[in-house]
């Protein structure tokens, strides 16, 4: 993913807690992990001038992400996370094909 789609990601979970609900219970660690990390770096300050508005909003949608717990999330475990799932469905990938035996 790029940083580009990371953070698309994270400002369309920041604006739907619940997706971010479902990403947990669907096992979709890599959009969680780019949630956490635009929450860590936080919104940046140049947005302010440029739009004063959208700056305010991702502010409270970070500060309610936190307020919700979002805290708790471990950067590190979800990223580890994600790395294990991604080998997993590749080694699945080809031991599903056509001649797998079993």
């Amino acid at each position: 993913m790029t940083a580009r789609e990371e953070e698309l990601v994270a400002v369309a979970l920041l604006g739907d807690p619940e997706a971010e609900l479902v990403c947990f219970h669907q096992k979709r660690w890599r959009e969680l992990a780019a949630l956490v990390r635009y929450a860590q770096r936080d919104v940046p300050v140049a947005l302010s001038q440029t739009d004063p508005a959208l700056y305010r909003t991702l502010r409270e949608q970070v500060t309610r992400f936190y307020l919700r717990g979002g805290g708790a999330y471990s950067l590190e475990k979800l990223e580890a996370m994600a790395s294990a799932q991604e080998e997993v469905e590749g080694k699945g990938a080809i031991r599903d094909g056509p001649f797998s035996v079993g």
